[in-house]
């Protein structure tokens, strides 16, 4: 699978303020599919990891109630430009995606 994350890094001091957005579907499951009937299954991120250098600085966990193509964003202290930043998330049916960056 392709990278569905974007990942933008603006360094101030030692602080990294990361953004990103994650292209996913986030279905609840609890959602009918107007033509069928049918209840659409559920489909989300239910863990989003962030790495710097390898070393994790930050675990998210997430539910169905997280939107579609969720934004996420948060601060990294102790970077430095040429630090490695890594995103990661896996679903609830166990696809997962990830994103590495220098930070600059």
């Amino acid at each position: 699978m392709a990278s569905s994350i974007r990942v933008k890094v603006k360094l101030s001091g030692d602080v990294a303020e990361v953004k990103s957005l994650m292209k996913h579907e986030m279905e609840t499951g609890t959602r009918k599919d107007s033509k069928t009937g049918e209840t659409v299954p559920a489909h989300y991120i239910k863990e989003v990891k962030a790495e710097l250098n390898g070393a994790p600085v930050m675990t998210a966990n997430w539910g169905p109630a997280v939107s579609k193509n969720p934004y996420f964003a948060f601060s990294v202290r102790g970077a430095k430009a040429g630090d490695t930043l890594k995103i990661s998330w896996v679903d609830n049916k166990g696809e997962t995606a990830s994103e590495e960056t220098t930070i600059s």
